[in-house]
């Protein structure tokens, strides 16, 4: 079973990582994951996580991605705040 990854206090800098390093980090994690770095870059890509690209490199929050293989595609739309632009209520 894949243990939680820790969250951070409310003022304190979120757990940012790159795609290889968040893989590696779920691995670390739970050797046994399913997850590949393929599958991670499809959701970037398609947006159903959130990610801040700089240069070529996109940066992963890791409360984000825990919570999102937690919780499904819901955990997602509860960001508040994704590259500076805050979500506006369809």
């Amino acid at each position: 079973m894949i243990e939680t990854i820790p969250t951070v206090a409310n003022n304190a800098m979120p757990p940012m990582r790159g795609i290889k390093q968040a893989i590696a980090e779920l691995k670390a994690a739970d050797p046994d994951t399913a997850l590949t770095e393929r599958a991670l870059r499809r959701l970037v890509a398609s947006e159903a996580i959130p990610s801040v690209k700089i240069g070529r490199k996109h940066l992963i929050n890791m409360s984000v991605l825990s919570d999102y293989l937690h919780n499904g595609a819901q955990a997602a739309d509860n960001v508040i705040s994704v590259h500076g632009i805050r979500r506006v209520a369809e």
